[in-house]
């Protein structure tokens, strides 16, 4: 991963309310949903050793046996869950579009799983796709981080950072707006000054991020978050004395589940932790899907 793209990462993991380290893709909130794959993972965990063949062959097995019951029951919300999982394990992305269509249809209440299908698409490059589902979620809940973030990464991906910029602006008008009518409730507007910001690093502006950023902590000063995304544009400016101090603040202030990777950060040099899945928490005030027993 390069320097620009952990830069970025961190952007966006720093939006995430209750400053949770989150990484770009949400597909890992459906497997861990999913009777099969609390299966597939103790499995693994019991066997570390286990032959990979022989592993791929089980879950090849699992994903036939739920194809098979859906055969029977094409609404068998457990079997579609089981489904994509099984597929996100076999790295057949492909194979995860079909049952997660269906999920948002029977679910068109719950946005995480119309997300989840957006995001897929963006990773099999059918972006227009995925802006268009992304949108959609965000007609509903315009407050909705998690389509928010992959809307915004998308056009910056397309080199559409103005764009972007004016995606979270609007953003912002709505929630003030909501705010004044008193239904703002669902907008956190800290998360959505931070992914601003980060655009406009990204967007070669770091003043109006570091102007943004002292909004914020101003406004929020016992949010870490923004502290530390200062920092990290320090640095990155080359004003290591003041970013280290930024970064002994941030630590102070962060929860005791972040304070690791915040060292790791300003004594390592490193932007962002890697964001392999497997030392990366969930934001635990983004909703899972709820499954709908058939």
């Amino acid at each position: 991963m390069t320097a620009k793209r952990n830069r970025w990462l961190v952007g966006t993991v720093l939006t995430m309310a209750l400053a949770a380290f989150l990484s770009l893709s949400l597909l890992p909130i459906l497997g861990s949903n999913s009777g099969s794959g609390r299966k597939a993972t103790s499995t693994a965990e019991a066997n570390p050793a286990a032959d990979p063949v022989a592993m791929q062959a089980e879950l090849e097995a699992q994903a036939k046996g739920y194809e098979l019951v859906l055969e029977r029951e094409p609404d068998n919300q457990t079997a579609l869950q089981g489904l994509v999982d099984a597929r996100i394990q076999l790295g057949d992305i492909n194979g995860v579009v079909a049952p997660l269509e269906k999920l948002v249809e029977l679910n068109p209440s719950v946005p995480d799983y119309a997300v989840l299908l957006a995001q897929t698409k963006q990773q099999m490059g059918d972006l227009e796709g995925a802006a268009q589902i992304y949108r959609q979620v965000l007609d509903q809940q315009p407050g909705n981080m998690n389509a928010l973030q992959g809307l915004t990464v998308l056009l910056v991906q397309q080199e559409r950072p103005q764009a972007a910029i004016g995606l979270l602006q609007d953003t912002l008008k709505t929630a003030d707006q909501l705010q004044a009518e008193g239904g703002a409730a669902s907008f956190d507007a800290t998360s959505v000054k931070l992914l601003l910001a980060q655009v406009h690093v990204e967007n070669k502006s770091p003043d109006q991020a570091i102007a943004l950023y002292d909004e914020t902590i101003a406004a929020a000063p016992e949010d870490f978050r923004p502290v530390l995304a200062k920092a990290l544009v320090l640095r990155d400016q080359g004003d290591t004395e003041t970013a280290q101090a930024l970064f002994a603040q941030a630590t102070t202030l962060a929860p005791a589940q972040y304070k690791d990777q915040i060292g790791q950060m300003a004594t390592q040099g490193q932007t962002a932790p890697e964001a392999s899945g497997s030392n990366v928490e969930p934001a635990p005030a983004e909703p899972k899907p709820t499954e709908s027993k058939p």
